[in-house]
């Protein structure tokens, strides 16, 4: 492996808009940026440290100091940041480099060789330990290599990337491999270590008068364990805050997708519609005026593989409900990884999470385990089945890609099935009495109905009818709570409209993107999976660990942090920002909201001069240019917090704005595209 020469710059200021001159700020004795410079120092695979400064006169004394210090340091331009740092790199001859801020006193020299060692080992064009962040704030390091940023510097625009050097990086890892330093210690990404406040001084202040010249993070960790009251010093204060506020408010460029639209030609040639799922694929999105395939997330936020970023009001079609990369629920997989994933036997995770569930969920006397909504829905029916020794099953939605519920649609090529399993529109009840009125439930075997199955999303009323003729005719009721799930109530929909069912299905947000489902149900009903009836319901891999670990994860924090409440505010913030859009804009009879407000729905009507299918075109491809990702539905996640509310707010308004342009000068096609005006209409499928 050949030598390359390794850089570390560590940027500073005196114009801090908290803290002004915080960098030379005393620290026993010692100015913060001296702090920083011996750690550097003392790390290994470092050829050399710079300061990089700006030229205002302001900043004088950083030359200063680091002249009298024997100390290199460089000098650029205060508002472009990336621009200084790119001319640093070239004046030191960087063919690597390492990233710090001098706010960050006691960066572990330790840490520093290992994210170095790290890039080195895997070849990354960017290496930290910050993506995600494991480590305290204030041991953020950042390693990559000239070639990333010399791109940065040369095709960067945004402010937040001139400003945030590395951001355009982490964007595109399509484009620059990146690996990250996981912190071998949990939760510690809380702890506060960083200088960028006046309680933040008096942290470190305090701190460092019981430490050393470049203490590793145990040794400060130890001085915590003796005196924990440091901790409420400054521990009001959050990670990032100022870098997210203005990623979300800033102007954003047109964005372009001609990596996503190469690589789809690329997928096209292996996989049937380019992806595993239909909602996921081309086939949902405008042509030429979306992104394809996705690299990463992070949060509220996902990315392409043209380094765009967006809010995601589509959370992966619902199951990530915390938000990409969750440290808690990413902490619980790591831990099971060290156990095993799957195993040759039942494990006690299983239980423990059946537990769980049967404690939620009202109607949930057993639990069975699957992997995807399709698995726990046919599992259901068949249950159902067996139980009422009848064939017939009514349906109100979409449950999955198997026959028996896809046997009355239009996509039921290759299915054959004899029973009369038939959807009937939610809310229907002159419909449903047809059926009750003109069904055999007293023959064993006949074509009485055995099951009606819905997805609970509204209509209170509707659900406790249902259930009164379910006890009548003696029909299982199965809540389809893979989306309700979850989102709802921790309970499901069944506890938040307070109507039990006898069985219901869940899966997607149980375990924030993992592949886990659940059918579960009355006890009666469920012993039918096991001898003497034997129902067999069976996989592989329905006990897989990693899953289950997730989920268990998932519940401990949705009950914690309260997050179904938040689901239910920000959706409601939303829905009331869109309505006071649609009165500003006049669109009242053109968009239809429908709904609860973790997944609120937005359908569009035909007008007298575009299509609803036009009006979904055009609403999609301005979302996705204004900064956020959706198909039909804002499905909210714990991640999106005010700051990401204000890109959504501002999105809406320029989407909605655009319509309405678009409906007065009666040219949408040429809005939309010879191509995009084709995309398909928007189906229950997911």
């Amino acid at each position: 492996m050949n030598k390359v020469r390794t850089v570390a710059i560590a940027q500073a200021r005196m114009g801090s808009t908290r803290l002004p001159g915080k960098v030379l700020f005393q620290l026993s004795g010692k100015p913060v940026l001296r702090w920083t410079y011996d750690a550097l120092k003392k790390a290994h695979g470092i050829d050399e440290v710079v300061i990089a400064t700006s030229t205002l006169p302001a900043d004088d004394a950083i030359a200063r100091y680091c002249a009298v210090n024997n100390i290199n340091c460089y000098r650029g331009s205060e508002s472009d940041v990336l621009e200084r740092f790119y001319q640093c790199a070239v004046a030191y001859g960087a063919q690597v480099i390492l990233r710090l801020t001098c706010d960050c006193p006691f960066i572990d020299s330790q840490v520093v060789s290992e994210v170095v060692r790290l890039r080195t080992m895997k070849e990354a064009a960017y290496a930290s330990n910050i993506d995600p962040p494991t480590y305290p704030d204030g041991l953020d390091i950042e390693c990559f290599t000239f070639d990333a940023l010399f791109a940065a510097h040369k095709e960067a625009t945004r402010p937040s990337d001139r400003d945030c050097l590395t951001q355009y990086i982490v964007r595109n890892r399509d484009r620059f491999p990146a690996i990250n330093l996981t912190c071998p210690l949990p939760g510690l990404r809380s702890e506060r270590w960083v200088l960028d406040t006046v309680d933040d001084y008096k942290f470190c202040r305090e701190l460092a008068y019981y430490l050393g010249d470049t203490p590793s993070y145990l040794e400060i960790l130890k001085i915590l364990d003796i005196f924990p009251q440091l901790r409420e010093i400054n521990g009001a204060g959050v990670r990032n805050e100022r870098f997210y506020e203005a990623i979300h408010t800033e102007p954003l460029p047109a964005r372009t997708f001609k990596r996503s639209e190469e690589w789809f030609e690329t997928a096209h040639k292996l996989i049937p519609f380019g992806a595993q799922t239909f909602s996921k694929s081309h086939l949902q999105f405008p042509p030429g005026a979306s992104p394809l395939y996705l690299s990463h997330g992070d949060g509220a936020r996902v990315f392409d593989l043209d380094g765009n970023d967006y809010v995601d009001l589509v959370n992966a079609i619902l199951p990530v409900v915390l938000g990409y990369r969750d440290p808690d629920v990413d902490l619980a997989i790591r831990e099971q990884l060290d156990n095993g994933i799957s195993f040759s036997l039942a494990t006690k995770l299983e239980y423990e999470l059946a537990e769980n569930l049967h404690q939620l969920i009202p109607c949930a006397e057993m639990v069975k385990f699957g992997k995807s909504g399709t698995d726990v829905t046919t599992a259901a029916i068949r249950a159902a089945r067996a139980y009422t020794g009848r064939h017939d099953v009514l349906m109100t939605g979409y449950h999955g890609w198997a026959d028996w519920s896809m046997c009355d649609t239009d996509r039921n090529l290759g299915i054959y099935t004899s029973s009369r399993n038939t959807h009937v529109p939610y809310g229907d009840y002159d419909r449903f009495d047809i059926w009750f009125k003109t069904s055999s439930f007293n023959t064993p075997g006949g074509d009485g109905i055995a099951a009606i199955i819905v997805e609970p999303e509204g209509d209170a009323n509707f659900l406790k009818w249902l259930r009164m003729k379910c006890d009548i005719f003696g029909i299982v009721l199965i809540f389809d709570e893979v989306i309700t799930g979850f989102r709802w109530a921790m309970g499901g929909a069944q506890k938040f409209y307070n109507v039990t069912p006898d069985m219901a299905t869940f899966g997607k947000a149980m375990a924030n993107g993992m592949p886990l489902s659940a059918v579960v149900g009355r006890r009666d009903i469920m012993k039918k999976f096991e001898p003497p009836d034997n129902i067999f319901y069976s996989g592989t891999m329905f006990g897989e660990t990693l899953s289950l670990a997730a989920s268990l994860a998932t519940i401990k924090k949705m009950q914690r942090e309260n997050v179904i409440q938040h689901l239910w505010r920000i959706g409601a913030d939303i829905n009331l920002r869109m309505e006071q859009l649609l009165d500003k804009y006049d669109l009242q009879d053109v968009v239809d909201l429908k709904g609860e407000f973790p997944k609120r729905t937005v359908t569009f009507k035909d007008t007298g001069n575009a299509t609803s299918n036009q009006l979904r075109t055009l609403f999609m491809q301005t979302m996705i240019q204004a900064g956020c990702l959706i198909i039909g539905s804002n499905n909210v996640s714990w991640s999106i917090k005010d700051a990401e509310l204000k890109r959504i707010f501002s999105a809406y308004d320029v989407t909605f704005g655009t319509i309405k342009t678009a409906l007065n000068s009666g040219d949408i096609k040429d809005m939309i595209g010879k191509e995009a005006a084709i995309v398909s209409p928007l189906r229950k499928v997911y």
